[in-house]
């Protein structure tokens, strides 16, 4: 089935278009594609995280859905979970074009959409109708641009988005809008995740325990990533991401006047900071809580490693441009064939095993 829908979204996969006429186009086809159920995954594949039973550890990133679109044909083409946003409180334009750019020599896309979406009711809609089909199908909630209490645009997101999804990712590191990174400082993430944790509560009676991540940037510093994770572990999150884009440019960029735009870059190129970043996590949470590790995964090899720094479960999205969705295969390959290399029974028995040796490397550059 993989092979077929591959074929039928040929024109976003193989770069025809500019790149948001393609990521449109490929939402279109995934709308009117018929698809059957997933195939089951091996049972070495699954994994428990955040009290959640995961049929497979490859999860659709924010982005690719930002409104709740196509999250079941997702589920159908194999993913494990999606991950829908970033949704906002109102419908949001987001930046002015263009604002998506391909790196085709570098696999690798610079964005600067600024939380476009379709806001709070609409995607909500979307999500109570199909809450009852099962499937893992979280949201990520951010601020609108111009509000003045960004805090309460998380609590009014967390409060209605509950009782509909598996989990809620709290996306404080998108550099697209403005000051949002400030949230990721100690005295205003502590003040964040107390409201946000508080709200998730009040409604747990009609929602359930319904898990709360954070989304955290690779752009920090060790010390306030000492910061961040304190904080999190204080307040008892379920889970974090790591990471976001980042608004570095690696000096091995060969698309050097594409490079120069502005936005967050994700690709292959993040793929090194964003591993040193979670395995920095990794080390600091102790076990506390699990990671979802995203940046850069375009191979079965990639995916093993960053699950060896630290990540339970694993996100794509920007290779996905370039690599297909023949990806998933490949990358649920290279983790069965890991398992079997190692004999190991289950993707717990390698998740961290590579973090303390990672982080005692050279800063990737």
């Amino acid at each position: 089935m993989i092979g077929l829908f591959e074929r039928l979204t040929r024109p976003f996969f193989q770069r025809f278009f500019e790149p948001e006429d393609a990521h449109r186009l490929a939402l279109r086809a995934l709308q009117w594609t018929p698809l059957p159920p997933a195939r089951s995954d091996d049972s070495r594949l699954r994994v428990r995280a955040f009290g959640l039973n995961f049929p497979n550890p490859v999860g659709v990133a924010p982005g690719f859905d930002k409104n709740g679109e196509v999250p079941d044909a997702l589920l159908r083409l194999g993913f494990g979970f999606v991950e829908v946003g970033t949704v906002t409180p109102r419908p949001q334009a987001g930046n002015p074009q263009p604002r998506l750019f391909r790196l085709d020599a570098d696999q690798a896309v610079i964005n600067r959409l600024g939380f476009n979406n379709d806001g709070e009711a609409e995607v909500l809609r979307r999500l109570a109708a199909r809450a009852n089909r099962g499937g893992i199908v979280a949201i990520n909630i951010g601020a609108n641009r111009d509000t003045k209490d960004r805090a309460a645009d998380y609590v009014r997101l967390v409060e209605a988005f509950a009782p509909v999804v598996s989990y809620i990712t709290v996306n404080v590191s998108s550099p697209n809008t403005p000051g949002l990174r400030n949230l990721q400082e100690s005295k205003s993430l502590d003040d964040l995740l107390a409201r946000v944790i508080e709200a998730r509560n009040r409604v747990i009676a009609n929602a359930g325990p319904t898990p709360l991540l954070l989304k955290i940037a690779p752009d920090v510093s060790l010390g306030d990533l000492d910061d961040i994770v304190g904080v999190a572990r204080r307040r008892k999150v379920d889970g974090m991401i790591v990471g976001n884009t980042t608004v570095s440019r690696p000096p091995s960029l060969r698309e050097r006047e594409k490079a120069i735009e502005q936005g967050g870059l994700s690709g292959k190129p993040l793929f090194p900071l964003s591993t040193r970043m979670l395995a920095e996590t990794y080390v600091r949470l102790e076990g506390a809580m699990p990671i979802i590790g995203v940046g850069g995964i375009d191979s079965g090899q990639a995916a093993v490693a960053k699950i060896k720094a630290g990540a339970t479960l694993i996100q794509l999205y920007s290779a996905l441009v370039f690599h297909g969705l023949a990806l998933l295969p490949e990358i649920k390959r290279g983790l069965l064939d890991a398992l079997k290399q190692g004999r190991h029974q289950s993707l717990a028995d390698l998740t961290g095993v590579d973090a303390a040796d990672i982080t005692a490397q050279d800063w990737p550059v």
